[in-house]
């Protein structure tokens, strides 16, 4: 049984990575409801939250049927950290998630995010101060090194662990790769294997499919794994990954008609949590996502971006159960 603090995960957990702009309330909805184990906020600003802007604000947002569900925040001052890791455990998350693997330009090169893999001491200190201002289990998720020079990953392993963290999860690139090449989970599998390091560290990277799942669980022998891009779409690749870890089988892909249930609950969430006009707004940059791969769509997916109101969004997808496959006559 894999824990965080006294949080239990099950053997083997499949954790929804925190994506700016994806997973919000409405999208770890639909990924819960399709076996996802633990999922986190999108990164919440520490310098938003101390300003009370709404966007950070608004971040906080959780729901009891996301459980457990992790708070995470980034930023580039130490106080600041502390004071908003006390701002965020006021909402009752499970736990409080560092980002020090964010590696855009906006967030690295204020100091933030991956930027700390540049100064390893500044990062201990703000975990610390993080650890101490809550009551909840602190978790952190960060990547191999700023460069193929610094991968100073298990260094932070074991220092972090020493100040209190309760799980490590990690990226398998460094902060210059941003999201090129492929993912070494190499370094991951040290941590791992480092007879000091007792806390749970989870994989991230590259695992879009069951069987790479299954190969980075035996090859690399992480606790879990987290999964980011690959689930944008296709919030089912939880449950197919765990059915393939259980029977060695493969689930048929979804059909047209799970496709559209889907994202008609997705819809559902969005406007139940932003409103009747942002949570249609919310929903456009979905579609795409949902629909991908299949050919001569662009029609219906042009209605659906056009739709202005649940019930004609809800009349479109029934349309798309019903007529896509005539259209393509």
């Amino acid at each position: 049984m894999v824990k965080i603090g006294n949080i239990e995960l099950g053997n083997f957990p499949l954790l929804l990575a925190p994506m700016e702009d994806v997973s919000d309330p409405p999208f770890r909805a639909v990924c819960k409801e399709n076996g996802a184990d633990l999922m986190y906020t999108e990164f919440v600003s520490s310098e938003g939250l101390i300003r009370d802007a709404a966007k950070s604000v608004q971040k906080l947002d959780i729901f009891e049927y996301e459980r457990p569900v992790g708070i995470q925040l980034f930023g580039s001052d130490i106080e600041t950290m502390g004071s908003c890791a006390e701002i965020a455990s006021r909402v009752n998350p499970d736990l409080i998630d560092i980002n020090y693997g964010c590696p855009v330009k906006n967030v690295a090169c204020r100091g933030a995010g991956a930027a700390l893999l540049q100064d390893v001491p500044k990062m201990v200190k703000m975990t610390e101060a993080v650890v101490k201002s809550t009551h909840l289990p602190v978790t952190v998720k960060t990547r191999l090194g700023w460069d193929e020079n610094t991968k100073n990953v298990q260094e932070v392993a074991e220092r972090l662990q020493d100040i209190g963290i309760k799980a490590l999860s990690v990226h398998g690139r460094t902060r210059v790769q941003m999201y090129k090449g492929s993912a070494d989970w190499t370094l991951i599998s040290k941590i791992k294997d480092n007879p000091r390091i007792t806390i749970p560290i989870f994989g991230n990277g590259d695992v879009d499919t069951p069987e790479k799942a299954l190969e980075y669980k035996n090859r690399f022998g992480v606790d879990g794994i987290m999964i980011g891009r690959a689930t944008i779409g296709n919030p089912w690749i939880f449950n197919e990954i765990k059915h393939f870890l259980k029977t060695g089988e493969k689930l048929p892909a979804p059909t047209l008609e799970q496709r559209v249930e889907v994202c008609r609950r997705h819809l559902e969430f969005s406007i139940r949590w932003k409103g009747p006009v942002a949570g249609v707004f919310e929903m456009r940059r979905h579609y795409t996502n949902y629909f991908k791969g299949l050919e001569h769509f662009k029609p219906f997916r042009m209605r659906l971006v056009e739709g202005m109101s649940f019930e004609e969004l809800d009349q479109i997808l029934t349309e798309i159960v019903h007529d896509y496959s005539a259209a393509l006559c």
